[in-house]
């Protein structure tokens, strides 16, 4: 596994040099845009509208569009001095909390954390101390030039630091058009999801999820390389629902067929007549 990030969490007075490793991957299928002549990657080119020419790297500079065409340009020097004075290679432990109090819209990317040569005694304390008490520490850290607020959890055996949004970063529900603001579900209704809810219960078991349109991708990828003619299936009709009641009537009835039955219970005198 690569390393992408090297530093160290800071701890109270207490430093653990840890190595951090890219902890999901994005399995999405890319395409490249090809030349339909000649099947010849295509290349991107940044052309300036105004000049009518292309631009080397070296006539580029950055500019924050502050009003629409107006922009402030910033020198690399100005960015860079700046970086070095937040990029201090550190996680730095602010406080401790409930994961429970952290609501999932502010997750966005995990990492794994593993102690360097010299950090393993302090890694283990701290992992168990966060095991023991229940608690996730929320740090503050420089990842690819932004600073950023994690959060730090153990997960097994290995402690993850999960990048988590700024409040500010997080969108109002009230920029959200059209949402229905008192509660309009009727009873019967509203029952019938409630049971349905409750046949669709079970534990959380994530191997049994697939992505199903990336398998029938890499079905026809494989099929067109060994030669394969492609069969398209039919497309499948769609419903439309205009009963909500008869939706989840026959919702609750088609979850009842996949529900276990659960075994009824046997009297004590059956069970006395077992036993003879």
């Amino acid at each position: 596994m690569h390393t992408m990030w090297k530093g160290s969490i800071s701890f109270g007075l207490v430093n653990i040099p840890i190595k951090m490793f890219t902890a999901t991957e994005n399995k999405d299928l890319k395409f490249r845009y090809l030349h339909k002549v000649c099947h010849t990657p295509l290349k991107y080119q940044k052309v300036c509208p105004t000049c009518e020419k292309e631009v080397s790297e070296n006539e580029i500079v950055r500019g924050y569009e502050y009003e629409t065409g107006r922009f402030i340009i910033l020198d690399e020097k100005e960015i860079d001095a700046l970086k070095s004075e937040i990029d201090n290679r550190s996680i730095e432990i602010l406080d401790f909390v409930n994961l429970s109090e952290i609501d999932p819209i502010y997750f966005d990317k995990s990492y794994y954390l593993s102690p360097q040569d010299n950090g393993s005694k302090a890694y283990t304390l701290l992992r168990q101390a966060m095991n023991d008490t229940g608690k996730i520490a929320i740090a503050k850290m420089t990842i690819r030039n932004k600073q950023t607020l994690a959060a730090l959890r153990v997960y097994q055996n290995v402690l993850v630091l999960e990048t988590i949004f700024y409040p500010d970063e997080v969108r109002s529900i009230n920029q959200i058009p059209g949402l229905p603001e008192k509660d309009l579900a009727n009873e019967k209704e509203l029952d019938i999801a409630k049971k349905l809810i409750e046949n669709l219960t079970a534990p959380f078991e994530p191997e049994k999820y697939k992505d199903d349109y990336r398998e029938a991708l890499l079905k026809i990828i494989e099929q067109k390389i060994q030669g394969k003619e492609i069969e398209v299936a039919p497309e499948a009709p769609q419903r439309n629902v205009i009963d909500l009641m008869e939706a989840l009537q026959a919702s609750l009835k088609e979850t009842k067929k996949k529900t276990p039955k659960t075994k009824t219970k046997t009297s004590k005198k059956e069970k006395q007549t077992t036993a003879i």
